[in-house]
């Protein structure tokens, strides 16, 4: 079952019916309104996408989408025109108000469904927060997906494992000591030996192929992931 809500505005009741028992057998939630007026009476940013006919009433469907446009937090919601008026013009100044779609009447149902698809996923994957992602040359790490790649290709690290590596690459060239490690990486055990932060960066050495030899011991201190950089200017 799909996740979206949709509205449809056209004054041809018919053809809101129509839409709407096709788009909800596609598993969409959708609602009808047979004027911009009554459009404009409901709470629209519940909607994941308007489907607007442009000929209607005093309020057009181009009206109305530029009303829309210029509020706050209405302007992102995706809009799709239906429309018999296809000449050039007319579909300029539907993508000139911010249109994200232009089907023209008469339309089959199946490329109503079809670039309805397009225009949410489309829409989802521009909504979807930017990736926070620490990295240096061909390692990559993905904070909120908790992923390491290196050389395009996924690393399977533990969680301590991604936290050193995390700590490291958000503070390249600073030495940590062990104790700091431990305060920062160890927070909810009550005793943890040295041994085990050694053996962690043992092994988060060897799966992080060439850049193993990045993370440095530097004795009587602690740790470091020293850049290439900093090796030049010894």
């Amino acid at each position: 079952m799909n996740k979206y809500k949709i509205l449809v505005v056209d004054d041809e009741e018919d053809l809101c019916e129509i839409l709407q028992f096709n788009l909800e057998t596609e598993g969409y939630t959708v609602d009808t309104a047979f004027s911009a007026e009554e459009a404009l009476t409901k709470d629209l940013s519940q909607y994941d996408l308007l489907m607007l006919d442009v000929m209607m009433g005093e309020i057009s469907g181009f009206k109305m989408a530029s009303i829309l446009r210029k509020n706050e937090k209405l302007a992102n919601i995706p809009i799709i025109f239906l429309t018999a008026k296809d000449t050039e013009n007319d579909k300029l100044t539907g993508f000139t108000i911010g249109a994200d779609d232009y089907i023209s009447k008469p339309f089959s149902i199946r490329e109503v469904c079809a670039r309805v698809k397009v225009v949410l996923r489309r829409n989802a994957v521009q909504s979807e927060p930017e990736a926070e992602v620490l990295e240096y040359e061909d390692l990559q790490l993905i904070v909120n997906q908790k992923k390491v790649r290196l050389n395009n290709e996924d690393v399977s690290l533990t969680k301590k494992e991604f936290e050193i590596l995390k700590l490291f690459l958000e503070n390249q060239n600073r030495v940590f000591s062990r104790e700091e490690i431990l305060s920062r990486i160890w927070t909810d055990e009550v005793y943890v030996l040295d041994r085990t932060i050694d053996v962690n960066i043992t092994r988060l050495r060897k799966k992080i192929g060439q850049y193993g030899k990045n993370i440095v011991t530097r004795l009587g201190y602690g740790y470091c992931f020293e850049t290439y950089e900093q090796f030049s200017t010894k």
